[in-house]
């Protein structure tokens, strides 16, 4: 399972890859679904542009697990892995707008995205246990792996890098190019298909 985790981080932002393809192939939106799939997928980048803004350019990590500090900061202090979330979001709001298939190529896709997020999590949480100890393991215990938390989790004792949204913005350049190419396929293929 280890070599399967790390094989999956190595290759995270190629994995989505083959669900978009089929994603534009067999499109069958709707006006009500593209607008509610993009609104999805806007939310999903925020989260994951709020929590970039914090971790900063490490997140784009391909090699091994790693990270400097210990971040409970901003989307972290709900939930520990709002990056994922907000990917699963984006990849959800995508499959909405696209209504390829639906709801088959979304529940697929959905499982096969929560099995790689929970395999590279579970890698990850290893490196931060060894890491940061008795910290992470406060923090642990306190913010949900996946389903936010109500009120932020506050940690004092834990240093933290300053928010940095033109950082963050430089960081998420690929994935907004990404989700508004994607979305533009489809509204193209949408236009064609309607005309």
């Amino acid at each position: 399972m280890k070599k399967l985790a790390e094989l999956f981080f190595r290759y995270r932002s190629y994995t989505p890859i083959p669900f978009l393809i089929v994603m534009i192939i067999f499109e069958n939106a709707s006006v009500s679904s593209l607008i509610s799939g993009f609104i999805i997928a806007l939310i999903g980048e925020a989260i994951r542009l709020w929590g970039v803004s914090w971790a900063g350019s490490e997140t784009r990590t391909t090699g091994k697990v790693g990270g400097t500090y210990l971040i409970i900061s901003g989307p972290f202090a709900y939930v520990r892995n709002p990056l994922y979330v907000g990917n699963i979001l984006i990849y959800l709001g995508l499959g909405i707008m696209s209504y390829a298939l639906f709801p088959y190529l979304q529940i697929i896709a959905m499982l096969f995205f929560i099995i790689q997020y929970y395999l590279i999590v579970k890698a990850e949480e290893e490196y931060l246990f060894s890491t940061f100890g008795e910290q992470y393991k406060k923090y642990f215990n306190n913010v949900p792996r996946f389903f936010p938390r109500f009120t932020p989790h506050r940690d004092s004792s834990v240093e933290q890098p300053p928010f940095k949204i033109k950082e963050g913005l430089k960081s998420e350049r690929r994935t907004l190019q990404a989700l508004f190419v994607v979305s533009l396929l489809i509204l193209i293929k949408y236009y064609i298909s309607n005309s």
